[in-house]
């Protein structure tokens, strides 16, 4: 049977909407002692395991977001997505400053919202590559995160509006993904351009575009009839007028309970007063790449050295718990338009250029992505002043060596984290930034984008020790946070192949901490994979 829902009436849409409304609030009103499971974190993986344990009637589930509704303009209007940055949809984190970005702090954007990232990112769906997911299988000793084994996952979980491609592409899943097939001009420019430097193009940034070694493509897009289709909507929203299934906003999770080494429940924030919920079966952290970490050393588990220093008992001593922190640093060329841009101009992100900076590469290692806008850091807008009437090719460096970690600063749950993201730290990260830039600069000299550059209006020409000067100015991240509880089998791996915390009994971790590496682009439809594959193995081992 299909898994995705025809589109309602709006009148159907409306009873149905009313009928989550009063069932959700007769279960918050009587919360029970205890849930078969406990999903913390209504992200982009939260949600699909919430999904996937729901649809059994005899399963009590329990949902704890710490944000609040999405069921706003900001959220579900596509072209909003930028209002939400900064808001109280967004845990507002910051790096600690660092002299890699000339002592720059640069925002890490988290969604603190039901769907998490997917309510408020720039709503890409961007696979990952074969070879990110063959390492996976590698790094995990499990052939079941191979890309083979993934690629039958994501043509289960897509309904795929875009050119055929039945060996890889879904028709019947609940994430709805289309292809932006109708391009402003700068953007279809762009795409011409990659081809003009030797840069194949493909019908879609997923598919056999992900098995190649470059690529350019108009992007895929998780928007349905002009509206936000998060993973939330697309998998919880569905079921929630189950009565086994509770949702609750505002719920922080302040500390996970265990019996020994045998998690049992967690502690929360809720409505003024702190709760103990209990756990028959299972815990399941989807709190993203800072949260669970934190969540993780606030509970004990982490380096046994740093939690002694905040007097925090020792659960079990994991040293990788808030390392090997990776993001997708970005940095860009601004270019002057020789007039204003037509209509149809959008924040959007419709196309997208993957590359490799060195010849022999079999991976893509960054990215670029046409903006129509001026899109540089404070600083760099304070020195070059670009027009308003101007457009960005920002690029992103998809496999950073350089690496992150995430710290507490204190035992009380509301203390805040400190957060080294390191960004440029490894000197092989700037080298490949200059290749990139340089890779820019080639495409936005082309003829195809000549009726849309009067001039590069930034870096322009600098010399080498100027424009790296340029990037760590320039440098932001593209809020793909991913890594810091990895999955593996040396020391600073946190969980196993089944995303087990390792020592821990009913303890799981389903989001984007558990990466050994950031993937190939953006990460919201990888962290739908992670979250089939935790539903998978929980329904498995209990028998669902």
């Amino acid at each position: 049977m299909p898994d995705t829902l025809p589109i309602a009436s709006e009148e159907s849409s409306f009873a149905f909407a009313q009928r989550v409304r009063a069932n959700q609030s007769r279960l918050a009103a009587a919360l029970q002692t205890w849930y078969d499971f406990i999903i913390c974190g209504s992200g982009s993986s939260g949600s699909v395991v919430v999904r996937r344990l729901a649809e059994n009637p005899h399963v009590r589930v329990l949902l704890l977001e710490a944000g609040g509704t999405d069921d706003i303009p900001q959220v579900m209007d596509p072209q909003q997505w930028v209002t939400n940055l900064g808001s109280e949809r967004d845990w507002g984190y910051q790096a600690e400053p660092s002299s890699y970005v000339n002592g720059r702090r640069v925002p890490l954007t988290m969604g603190k919202t039901l769907g998490g990232g997917s309510s408020i990112n720039v709503m890409v769906w961007a696979r990952g590559h074969k070879n990110d997911w063959d390492f996976f299988a590698e790094e995990s000793g499990d052939p079941a995160w191979s890309y083979e084994s993934v690629l039958d996952i994501y043509r289960r979980i897509e309904t795929y509006e875009g050119a055929p491609d039945i060996a890889r592409r879904g028709l019947a899943g609940p994430m709805y993904v289309r292809n932006t097939s109708t391009l402003h001009p700068l953007n279809a420019a762009v795409l011409e351009a990659g081809q003009a430097v030797g840069i194949p193009r493909f019908d879609s940034p997923n598919g056999s575009m992900m098995e190649a070694a470059e690529g350019c493509s108009s992007t895929d897009l998780i928007i349905r009839e002009g509206r936000r289709q998060s993973v939330f909507r697309s998998y919880v929203y569905p079921v929630m007028d189950r009565p086994n299934l509770t949702v609750l906003t505002g719920a922080l999770v302040t500390s996970i309970l265990f019996a020994g080494k045998k998690a049992t429940g967690v502690e929360f924030a809720y409505e003024g007063k702190t709760r103990r919920i209990m756990a028959a079966s299972e815990v399941v952290l989807s709190l993203g790449a800072l949260n669970t970490p934190k969540l993780l050393m606030q509970s004990g588990i982490g380096d046994s050295d740093e939690l002694g220093k905040f007097g925090i008992p020792i659960v079990e001593h994991l040293p990788g718990v808030g390392r090997n922190l990776q993001d997708h640093p970005s940095f860009g060329r601004v270019f002057q338009l020789p007039e204003p841009l037509l209509s149809g101009a959008t924040f959007l992100g419709e196309a997208v250029v993957f590359g490799k900076s060195e010849s022999g590469m079999a991976t893509p290692d960054f990215a670029i992505f046409p903006l129509l806008v001026p899109f540089t850091s404070p600083e760099n807008q304070e020195r070059f002043h670009p027009s308003p009437n101007s457009w960005t090719l920002s690029s992103i460096l998809l496999h950073p060596k350089s690496r992150g970690e995430v710290h507490l600063t204190g035992a009380n749950p509301l203390d805040p984290l400190r957060i080294e993201a390191n960004f440029l730290s490894n000197a092989e990260d700037m080298k490949a930034a200059l290749a990139i830039m340089a890779i820019c600069r080639e495409i936005g000299m082309t003829d195809a984008l000549k009726p849309f550059v009067t001039r590069e209006a930034m870096p322009d020409d600098l010399g080498e020790d100027d424009l790296k000067d340029f990037i760590r100015n320039d440098c932001t991240n593209y809020r793909h946070q991913t890594c810091t509880a990895k999955m593996g089998r040396d020391a600073q791996s946190v969980v196993n192949a089944q995303l087990q915390v390792y020592g821990i009994d009913n303890l799981r971790i389903a989001d984007g901490s558990i990466l050994p590496r950031v993937t190939t682009g953006n990460t919201m439809a990888p962290c739908v994979v992670i979250g089939e594959r935790a539903g998978e193995m929980i329904k498995k081992a209990y028998q669902l």
